[in-house]
């Protein structure tokens, strides 16, 4: 599958772009398990003209993430058309135009999904957003607004003759927003009769390695995108991998390495936001990381009272008794780019100092005590 100038292996699996979840930290850990493209936050592009700090912050992209793309939406055309400079010059290897998001505040203002009810308007965001974008644009969205206005087959014929460089579809309308199950068999008339060359994305209820290659099998979609099936889950795009290549499920990672992946994504997290603002948004995580687990509940309430990372690493590392040592990582963002010649594809080599899964490690004292230097475009 080719996607601009990215090549792709087959049967590739993306990260959806969810808002307060695919920030760096997340997409670093993402990538490092095998996620083959993943997306940004979504940008509003009205945010971005009236330089708003956090919708700019959204923006950063490190080389460790590559191939990435940068989510931008907007209800107005001109509005979106007016802010796509400030996402090419950010450097993403494809801008991706938000058509699909069914959150109210977003519909209300025409955006996301909203402008489901109005395929003209989605032509012309489109062709103002190609205009002005030197890289490859690509375009998520659902079925329809409703069961009644499902023309997601023309809307896929309508992009592909504009030139979109790839299609994902979350297999639900925005009337279901989340709810029922995601409707497949629509996946395989789009990729029958929606498109040509076009490469086509499914997404929606590929919460695991099983249904990841039953959408693949099910609907022949090229690639496949997870978004709630990777919350506190980065390890599923390598289970997935392993899956579809063997036949069998891998096990899921043991407690030892959940706590030292949520170590290292507290660490990241605070290396970006800043050490208090980093534990506070870290917060937000635990409970699907820890699912599952007996007392996880107890964890999680722990885990909400410190306010320093070295506090949370502790309630982690004492929780379990006699659990080993468990090493935490020095963690450290990448240097920032926005040079779209540095493109890589393939898998990042993973540096000898982070712990491989399910590995041994230093003992608990030294666990994150090691301060993370910010790259020199975050100093």
């Amino acid at each position: 599958m080719r996607i601009g100038h990215l090549d792709f292996d087959d049967r590739p699996l993306f990260l959806a772009p969810m808002e307060d979840v695919s920030d760096p930290p997340f997409r670093i850990l993402c990538k490092r398990y095998g996620a083959d493209m993943m997306y940004t936050e979504f940008v509003s592009s009205a945010g971005l003209l009236r330089d708003q700090e956090h919708e700019h912050q959204k923006l950063e992209i490190f080389d460790e993430e590559r191939p990435i793309g940068i989510q931008v939406w907007g209800g107005e055309i001109d509005e979106v058309k007016n802010a796509t400079p400030m996402v090419d010059a950010a450097g993403p290897d494809v801008i991706d135009i938000n058509f699909g998001c069914p959150v109210r505040k977003i519909v209300q203002k025409d955006g996301g999904a909203g402008v489901l009810r109005n395929l003209d308007k989605m032509r012309n965001i489109t062709a103002a957003v190609m205009e002005e974008a030197t890289r490859p644009v690509t375009v998520k969205t659902r079925l329809g607004w409703d069961d009644d206005s499902i023309h997601i087959v023309d809307v896929a014929r309508m992009l592909e003759e504009m030139g979109v460089a790839a299609l994902t579809v979350h297999a639900r309308t925005r009337e279901q927003k989340y709810e029922g199950e995601a409707r497949w068999a629509w996946l395989r008339k789009i990729k029958e009769e929606g498109v040509q060359d076009m490469p086509f994305i499914g997404n929606g209820d590929a919460l695991d390695p099983e249904a990841i290659d039953a959408m693949f099998e099910e609907t022949g979609v090229d690639g496949v995108m997870m978004g709630r099936g990777a919350l506190g889950n980065p390890w599923i795009f390598d289970r997935a991998k392993k899956y579809m290549e063997t036949g069998e499920l891998p096990p899921p990672p043991d407690w030892e390495e959940r706590v030292q992946v949520v170590a290292e994504h507290l660490s990241l997290k605070c290396e970006w936001l800043g050490e208090r603002t980093g534990v506070m948004e870290m917060r937000k995580n635990y409970s699907s990381y820890f699912k599952g687990f007996r007392n996880a509940s107890t964890l999680r309430h722990k885990l909400m009272q410190p306010e320093t990372k070295e506090g949370v690493l502790e309630v982690m590392l004492n929780f379990k008794p006699g659990a080993p040592d468990i090493q935490i990582p020095s963690a450290s963002l990448p240097e920032q780019t926005a040079d779209p010649e540095a493109v890589q594809t393939k898998k990042p080599d993973v540096p000898d100092d982070l712990p491989t899964p399910g590995g041994d490690g230093a003992g608990a004292e030294e666990a994150g005590t090691k301060k993370a230097e910010l790259p020199p475009s975050m100093a």
